[in-house]
């Protein structure tokens, strides 16, 4: 437990001086709460002696209400030190949290670490923050209290004193075996817990896929296993630490029962004054409180060790190196013979498959370049590349013929702007998610662009213009609509290079000749890499090049690749 605690302090950081500050507030804290029943103590003595009188009635009276007093502020200091940083050391985790995961390579998400993430962030650090922080130093001053009344035990007898010390002995045995079935359970139980919110946020997402396919009986069935095996580990948990907890609590009935029985022998016998007895009955049913409560605070932190490993697991995901210190210069402007964008012989592969080999290709300036071919051929990867979702594992990518990886990743981005056929919006206003392109723009620049992508007219017509929250992912508006924003945000933004997985690929034929003006405006006078599905959309582009089997298998412009009459050619008669 000890190394529970030491982890939980460890990961506070430059909080820890206040942590540790609590400990002393705790300890004073517990000394204030076991005064008053030290005063009582003293004042009856002072009766049974027929010593009282009204000064120190008086004096004992002012000392209960100051000892009340001082407890009261020496929680309050301790909550403000210990709780309050709590909540400060997660806000500032968080934060790192969403610094760390925007530097992860894209496959990160992409291998079921979704769930783990919501997991951390809605379970895991919230469990800490609200039960565990603030346990710390109550644990300190459960300790001390425990410590003033076996002192107390021994003033009054050293044979009640021993007793009082084997009745401990007895509740760290059992709370130490309590705490070792919570310890078993917490990791299935935290591990249940992600599991089951994958489960819910794939069944979520796939609730349109799985209405239109009638499998909600098979997916609910999968779902409501997921619950019912979460069930079963919380209620085994329950089976397992109910025998101890129920222990605890013997040895606290036991413990107090033995000591009142040996009290009572020892008066008796005349061991010990009838002020001593009556001091007994004072303090013997809060003997063994502070230990019993120690203990049943600790089986909460037993989760806490659980927790700890799967943040501290996110947070060793390795992240995408960032360490270019060159920047790109000044946009040229006009069209030229040099090379904008370069791949000399890349290769990369997701884990132990291949999926490009050897690809060289160059973009100059102001051209439009076109990746087609069969699905998963390798189009999407080549473009993803450039963006550095991930980095290549042979060979460079080059943009102003600087390595990419030589260049910060803030610098890369904005060389480029990106327009995929699977649009992202956030549930916001519809001016902030255009203004994301660009946060400093002016109210006049963004609807520039939204009139520009052909979206100014249906932004109008929402119930707020502009100001309209959309819901998340962009619910509330059609997929076209959806597009036309997305490509607003990117013409906003001003990138010389466009990235385009063709947009238009799946929308309605109204909706497609508006994209397709939109795409107009964005592309002007910019470096062009499109992904292309319909082909009859990319005749004039200066360069096609066909991606088969993760290699560039045939180039060239449209009339060069008709009359090579190979796979593109074929591709284009199949689509005719």
């Amino acid at each position: 437990m000890l190394k529970i605690l030491h982890r939980l302090i460890g990961m506070t950081g430059k909080y820890k001086g206040r942590i540790r500050a609590s400990y002393i507030t705790a300890f004073l804290k517990g000394l204030m709460l076991k005064a008053p029943l030290v005063l009582c103590f003293i004042c009856v003595s002072i009766f049974m002696r027929n010593e009282m009188d009204g000064t120190k009635a008086l004096y004992l009276g002012i000392a209960v209400l100051a000892s009340v007093i001082l407890e009261a502020v020496f929680e309050h200091v301790s909550n403000v030190l210990q709780s309050a940083t709590g909540y400060m050391v997660f806000a500032d985790m968080r934060l790192r949290l969403g610094d760390h995961l925007r530097r992860l390579p894209m496959g990160y998400f992409t291998e079921g670490n979704i769930g783990k993430i919501s997991s951390v962030l809605a379970t895991d650090m919230v469990f800490i923050e609200e039960n565990c922080m603030g346990v710390l130093s109550e644990l300190v001053t459960f300790m001390i209290s425990q410590g003033i009344m076996t002192v107390m035990m021994f003033v009054m007898d050293v044979r009640l004193g021993c007793l009082s010390l084997l009745v401990v002995g007895a509740f760290v045995l059992v709370g130490n075996m309590m705490l070792k079935t919570t310890l078993e359970h917490s990791v299935k139980k935290q591990e249940n817990s992600e599991t089951l919110t994958e489960e819910v946020l794939d069944f979520a997402e796939g609730i349109g896929i799985i209405k239109s396919y009638n499998l909600l009986g098979e997916k609910s069935k999968k779902l409501t296993g997921e619950f019912e095996k979460s069930c079963k580990e919380s209620i085994a948990f329950e089976v397992d630490y109910g025998p101890w907890a129920r222990a605890l609590y013997l040895t606290f009935g036991i413990g107090t029962a033995l000591v009142l029985a040996l009290s009572g022998y020892l008066f008796g016998t005349g061991a010990i004054t009838d002020v001593y007895m009556v001091g007994m009955a004072l303090f013997l049913f809060d003997m063994f409180v502070s230990i019993k409560s120690y203990y049943s605070q600790m089986a909460r932190l037993t989760v806490t060790n659980a927790s700890l490993d799967r943040i501290e697991e996110v947070f060793a995901a390795e992240e995408l190196p960032d360490e270019g210190k060159q920047e790109f210069g000044g946009n040229s402007g006009e069209k030229s013979g040099a090379a904008e964008i370069e791949y000399d012989n890349v290769s990369f592969g997701y884990t132990d498959k291949d999926v490009l080999n050897n690809v060289s290709f160059s973009i100059r300036q102001g051209e439009m370049t076109a990746l087609v071919g069969p699905s998963g051929g390798g189009k999407s990867t080549i473009a993803s590349l450039l963006a550095r979702f991930w980095d290549v594992r042979d060979g460079s990518i080059r943009v102003k013929g600087k390595d990419i990886r030589d260049v910060s990743l803030g610098s890369l981005m904005d060389q480029l702007s990106m327009v995929f056929q699977r649009v992202y919006l956030f549930q916001d206003t519809v001016y902030n998610n255009i203004a994301i392109g660009r946060p400093d723009a002016t109210k006049e620049e963004v609807e520039e662009a939204a009139k520009k992508a052909r979206c100014y007219d249906f932004i109008m017509a929402l119930p707020n213009g502009f100001d309209t929250v959309i819901g998340e992912g962009g619910a509330s508006l059609s997929g076209g609509e959806q597009q036309r924003i997305s490509i607003a945000r990117c013409i906003l933004k001003d990138s010389p290079i466009v990235i385009l997985d063709e947009a238009t690929a799946s929308v309605d034929a109204d909706n497609e000749r508006a994209i397709q003006e939109a795409i107009s405006e964005l592309c002007r006078n910019k470096t062009l890499l499109v992904i292309a599905h319909r082909l009859k959309t990319i005749k004039d582009a200066d360069q096609i090049l066909v991606v088969s089997g993760g290699r560039i298998i045939e180039r060239g412009d449209h009339k060069a690749l008709m009359e090579m009459n190979g796979t593109y050619a074929h591709m284009v008669s199949l689509q005719l």
